[in-house]
């Protein structure tokens, strides 16, 4: 694999991508994990709405996709110390 190819130039984003995440603050962490609860209570909620089964699909798909953008970038933000440290507080809390 050259360093110019299409699967070089996605992984060299992707890792750039990653870093930049990481780079981010615990608390901003925890706030676009946070984001992710009303993407997915919306996802389903809309399936109320008087909307035709192909608007429902798309708003499914847009508002799904958001959500789990949001569950995996906040995860990506925290790793794997600040998820120990986040589940540690809800811990303490709950007691």
């Amino acid at each position: 694999m050259t360093s110019n190819s299409p699967k070089g130039t996605i992984l060299r984003l992707w890792h750039k991508l990653k870093s930049l995440l990481q780079s981010l603050s615990f608390r901003t962490g925890v706030v676009v994990l946070v984001c992710c609860i009303p993407f997915y209570i919306l996802s389903f909620a809309q399936m109320l709405l008087p909307i035709s089964v192909t608007a429902k699909g798309v708003l499914w798909t847009i508002l799904f996709g958001l959500a789990k953008t949001c569950q995996y970038g906040g995860l990506t933000i925290l790793g794997v110390e600040g998820y120990k440290r986040l589940k540690n507080k809800l811990k303490r809390k709950t007691k």
